[in-house]
């Protein structure tokens, strides 16, 4: 068995197919397939379950994969070695962000890496946490920030911070009558939220308690993805929404009289950046984790027992 014989049934298990493992792989479908087949022949079991689409493993195959698993985790630890003794950071970084979280925090984020690491090629993609997760298991982005916990075992959390929710209403909304608001005076059939594949809509309804959805006071269904849009809904129709206090960043003075903080014990979201397992580029990872945190208030760093983390299922 070689290291590439190695990557190349890594590659078809993560996309289930010969033909995009290939691809991933800069090699033709002919020659990734003769080397696994070789492998197989070497091994007297098969790997894959090719009659099955997309392409997944045999019992045998699930239990060579794991190791193989290790195996590279193990060779990618000897380049971690060997980059962790040079002085200058460089290489390809390549990390999936939430929509919610990447507007407030990665411009200044990407601007004081760049500076300081002029070397390192990053590339940064906004993504549902669905897709991040895919991504860390299919070993297609190195790591994603996202809202936690995802109890996901193959994946590794590291928490960054703790980010209070606030809710932004109309100009003449009845809410703004009061100072700090409590979870029991939302009405959740006129706050307008994300779509569903974005985590925060079910922190929102999870908010909300025991209140059950039973259609917006709205004549029309607004499935959004972006928290501006959000605002400009409320300005225009009236109502309210939930936003992370981090997203107050990109309003003018004037629009935050339109906000109201909760009650304590506050409602938070926890951020984290998530790595597979199996992630062995920590260097890299520490450099990005401090010019983020650089960004970040000292009070969302704290770990404040008072705070409630609403779930993201």
């Amino acid at each position: 068995m070689t290291l590439t014989q190695i990557e190349y049934i890594l590659a078809v298990e993560g996309s289930g197919s010969f033909v995009s493992a290939a691809e991933k792989c800069f090699v033709t479908q002919p020659t990734l397939s003769m080397q696994i087949q070789k492998l197989e022949e070497e091994l007297g079991v098969k790997i894959f379950d090719r009659s099955h689409h997309p392409i997944i493993a045999t019992e045998m195959g699930k239990k060579i994969l794991d190791q193989a698993k290790k195996v590279h985790y193990e060779r990618n630890v000897i380049d971690e070695i060997i980059f962790s003794q040079k002085d200058e950071l460089y290489g390809n970084l390549n990390v999936g962000v939430i929509p919610t979280v990447a507007p407030s925090i990665l411009p200044k984020t990407l601007q004081s890496l760049v500076k300081k690491y002029p070397k390192l090629d990053i590339t940064v993609s906004e993504m549902t946490t669905a897709t991040i997760i895919k991504n860390l298991k299919e070993g297609e982005i190195d790591f994603g920030i996202l809202s936690t916990p995802l109890f996901e075992k193959t994946l590794k959390e590291t928490v960054l911070y703790y980010e209070p929710y606030v809710m932004y209403a109309s100009a003449k909304h009845t809410l703004l009558n009061k100072k700090i608001i409590h979870p029991e005076d939302l009405d959740v059939n006129e706050i307008w939220s994300l779509g569903d594949e974005h985590c925060m809509r079910f922190q929102v309804i999870n908010l909300c308690g025991k209140q059950k959805f039973v259609g917006a006071q709205n004549p029309f269904i607004y499935n959004s993805g972006s928290i501006l849009s959000l605002i400009n809904m409320v300005d225009v129709n009236g109502g309210c929404t939930i936003l992370p206090e981090l997203a107050l960043s990109i309003l003018p003075e004037n629009m935050l009289e339109q906000v109201r903080y909760f009650s304590d014990p506050s409602p938070v979201r926890e951020i984290s950046l998530v790595t597979n397992k199996y992630f062995t580029k920590n260097k890299l990872s520490i450099a990005f984790m401090d010019s983020l945190l650089a960004n970040i208030p000292e009070s969302m760093k704290a770990k404040n027992k008072k705070r409630r983390v609403l779930s993201t299922s």
